[in-house]
């Protein structure tokens, strides 16, 4: 009688507590500590997800003279092993050099530069918003309207977000959420975020501290746009995201000429929960330990500067994912 009356009484209690107050299960994200085309491959393989139907492949192919960005040589197998396609957007700025070059605010200056850093000898690219964008929705709606994204992004079934993990200027941070939201927006749909939703249409303006100087706005339309290109693949066949931490720089692959990287190649990791991934690269970043050949600190101040952690926090307020993740190294 005393065990059924306990017994009763737990399940008043657990049905007393919020929706919501139930413990989640963490997010899984994959880590190998190997940077090789064959590891990409495995991580790839490991997360149990078939990349299905016209597959793209969103990664920056980095700015002109810029050294650091993801090479074809190490990204091909990957690639190859589910029939991808490249996809890139124009950027929203001139890199203020004589030489354009060197640009990619154009097609046709990023053509030269794709195929100069060596893409178009391996692979088919496709710059998204060459000749068009589409709007998709967004969940979120405290800044944005909807997400501006090349058109060519309604050509595709399946989406691998292959994120280079590194500094930047704006965001504090590159990683999964960048890549998705700055990364598949169109000219226009990069100043829509920058600006928080103030500029639809690509002005020089949008620089200006009238237009750009909500630093959290920027931060949370981010995380709004990355939702929304994630809420589309999910429609479809799927997302899913691999981050390479190499070559690390406080500059990202879009600054012509980044910082030196200070900090030793860490590994390949890998997730279908885009803000778990994120958030370990950042855990990452933060337990390594200053020696002579490895110094976070740049990094972290950059990082922190701009209050680049916000991106995540408002990623999993909106739903994104789940900053809680097991680590699950794969190498043997």
């Amino acid at each position: 009688m005393r065990k059924a009356f306990f017994f009763l009484l737990a399940v008043c209690l657990l049905m007393l507590k919020p929706a919501g107050a139930l413990a989640q299960e963490p997010s899984k994200v994959y880590l190998t500590r190997e940077i090789s085309p064959e590891s990409l491959v495995r991580i790839y393989q490991a997360l149990g997800v078939e990349a299905k139907g016209r597959v793209a492949v969103k990664m920056s192919t980095g700015e002109g003279s810029n050294p650091n960005y993801l090479k074809p040589e190490l990204i091909k197998e990957l690639v190859w092993a589910v029939d991808g396609t490249i996809v890139e957007c124009n950027t929203a700025y001139g890199n203020g050099l004589k030489d354009k070059k060197d640009d990619r605010n154009n097609s046709e200056n990023h053509w030269r530069v794709i195929d100069r850093h060596g893409f178009t000898k391996y692979f088919p690219v496709d710059i998204m918003d060459e000749y068009d964008e589409i709007r998709i929705p967004v969940k979120d709606l405290s800044h944005l309207k909807y997400d501006i994204v090349g058109g060519h992004l309604a050509n595709y079934d399946f989406l691998i977000a292959l994120n280079h993990f590194k500094g930047h200027p704006m965001g504090g941070y590159g990683g999964a959420l960048k890549n998705l939201s700055i990364g598949c927006a169109s000219k226009n749909g990069k100043a829509y975020i920058h600006t928080a939703g103030k500029l639809s249409k690509w002005d020089a303006k949008m620089w200006t501290p009238e237009y750009c100087g909500d630093q959290d706005g920027f931060l949370e339309s981010m995380a709004a746009a990355a939702q929304g290109v994630v809420n589309y693949f999910r429609r479809q066949q799927g997302v899913i995201f691999i981050s390479v931490m190499n070559n690390m720089s406080i500059d990202c692959d879009c600054v012509d000429h980044p910082e030196p990287v200070k900090l030793e190649d860490y590994g390949i990791l890998a997730s279908t929960d885009p803000v778990a991934l994120d958030q370990a690269c950042i855990d990452i970043i933060n337990q390594q330990k200053v020696t002579a050949t490895n110094d976070p600190t740049d990094l972290l101040k950059r990082i922190n500067k701009q209050h680049g952690t916000h991106t995540i926090d408002y990623a999993e307020k909106i739903g994104l994912g789940s900053k809680t993740y097991t680590l699950i190294e794969i190498d043997k």
